[in-house]
């Protein structure tokens, strides 16, 4: 049983994550499927990195996700015809923000100390740029920063409300159904925990109730009562 005061996660069935899918395009579309398919919270989506995606080996490395750690994900077999195809795009803008003497992506502070040219380098410049060229508030420079929080909530939430699903969709929705998919698939709770980052398997360990609850739902005994009278429809008298 779930603790006292603990709440159950939102999770879409497959098909509502599939319909989901169908109402979201080009960017939009690319960053649900990372969400979903990864397991990825909010910030680690915008601020992935191009060093940071293994094509050969199918990972993601996950830098400074929750708690400041590393990890790995795996990267969906799904996304990786279109998303080189999606980095050309980004490399074409980056390639231009050069041109025009700019070009630098936000590194941490002791990085861009030690490697002052870095922030210049296609590998660190990230996956989901943002759309305006603004100037850092912390180094005075124009550059390029990751996609905002609120242009991925939004396509979330535009997709879940063209989809027509009643529940409560946030972006975590799709990391909630990712845990929960994975272990309806029978992948071991111990390696659901590894690829979410989480530190006790305890965290894990709520997607098993979420679980049971949509695969091993018992029937109701109202169903159980028209079923013994061959009688079919909700509103027939017995």
């Amino acid at each position: 049983r779930a603790k006292r005061g603990q709440r159950l996660p939102v999770v879409l069935s497959v098909q509502e994550v599939r319909e989901m899918f169908k109402h979201a395009n080009g960017v939009s579309l690319l960053i649900l499927q990372m969400l979903y398919g990864a397991g990825l919270r909010l910030m680690e989506a915008a601020r992935l990195r191009v060093k940071d995606i293994d094509f050969d080996s199918n990972l993601i490395i996950v830098r400074g996700g929750k708690g400041d750690k590393d990890r790995t994900t795996m990267l969906p077999e799904a996304v990786k015809e279109q998303m080189p195809l999606h980095l050309d795009k980004v490399r074409a803008l980056h390639e231009k923000d050069l041109a025009s003497g700019h070009g630098d992506a936000h590194l941490p502070d002791a990085l861009s100390r030690k490697y002052p040219n870095a922030a210049k380098e296609w590998q660190w410049q990230y996956v989901f740029p943002s759309a305006n060229l603004p100037v850092d508030p912390w180094s005075g420079k124009i550059m390029r920063h990751h996609i905002s929080e609120r242009t991925v909530q939004n396509a979330v939430k535009d997709a879940a409300r063209k989809a027509k699903i009643a529940k409560h969709v946030t972006v975590h929705t799709l990391r909630h159904s990712f845990a929960t998919h994975l272990l309806m698939n029978g992948v071991n709770i111990r390696e659901v925990q590894e690829l979410l980052g989480h530190k006790n398997v305890e965290t894990t360990m709520i997607y098993t109730h979420v679980m049971r609850d949509m695969s091993n739902a018992p029937k109701s005994p109202l169903d159980s009562l028209y079923a013994d009278n061959g009688v079919k429809g909700k509103n027939r008298v017995l």
